[in-house]
């Protein structure tokens, strides 16, 4: 399955993608993880050491314009061998190119590489999870139009509902199966009922509910997953069942 994590800016996509593909991997599912936001965050919430060098960015040279979009020159297998990193209980990640310097343009080519890596992404048995960046950009441009599932991180008040809204109506554009919500940093019975009530008057896909915690914070500021802070295990476990029905959705338990 090749998941992709959206949704508004702070919703907490970067530590649900770190999440859920630290519960896969452990459960030995082979998992590549792609930090696609030109903001890198998700070593650090992966747990990669601070001294641990970034993953290279897949180069643009290794893509090609082909019918269809961008495809590329090397099997995929190959690119993985030279650009991922190793990370904890065998992830590989992969980067997205980021810029380097103000004033140089845009990032079109490596929206190309993320798309291209995604299509040959496609092994039944991998698990692959995307931490997209809050922009839609990936979803104008078709970058995320080869995954399989696509999981919107929704906070409980409007501006970051209206997100997931708009979000939504861009990926039913795109050939992706699934688009699916969950509800993030719920503090009170009444979160999760104003999520659940706008997912039904949209027509969203409800999937699973994750409650506040300030042991989420507390990880973070000291550098470790939230699966390793035992103050956090409540949240690891509504991830734990949150995986457990997007599988049921998709068909494809991210748990082995």
């Amino acid at each position: 399955m090749r998941l992709a994590v959206a949704g508004k800016g702070g919703a907490g996509k970067t530590t649900l993608s770190a999440t859920v593909a630290l519960l896969a991997a452990r459960g030995g599912r082979r998992v590549v993880a792609v930090d696609a936001d030109a903001n890198p965050n998700l070593a650090t919430a992966l747990g990669l050491p601070s001294a641990t060098a970034p993953p290279p960015p897949v180069p643009p040279s290794l893509v090609s314009r082909r019918r269809g979009g961008a495809g590329l020159l090397e099997p995929v297998d190959e690119v993985l061998d030279r650009y991922a990193v190793a990370g904890p209980d065998g992830i590989r990640l992969l980067a997205m190119g980021a810029a380097a310097h103000a004033d140089e343009g845009c990032l079109c080519a490596a929206h190309a590489v993320v798309s291209s890596v995604l299509e040959d992404l496609g092994d039944p048995g991998l698990l692959v999870v995307v931490d997209m960046e809050a922009s839609p950009e990936h979803l104008s441009r078709g970058t995320i139009r080869h995954v399989d599932a696509v999981l919107l991180v929704a906070e409980p008040y409007y501006r970051s509902l209206e997100t997931v809204r708009r979000m939504s109506a861009l990926v039913a554009e795109l050939p992706v199966p699934t688009v699916a919500v969950v509800a993030n940093k719920l503090r009170s019975p009444g979160d999760l009922d104003a999520v659940e009530e706008f997912c039904a008057r949209h027509d969203l896909t409800f999937t699973g509910a994750i409650p506040w915690s300030d042991a989420v914070g507390a990880a973070d500021r000291a550098r470790v997953p939230v699966v390793h802070w035992p103050e956090a295990r409540d949240v690891v476990v509504a991830a734990r069942t949150l995986a457990a029905s997007l599988g049921r959705i998709t068909g494809d338990p991210l748990f082995d």
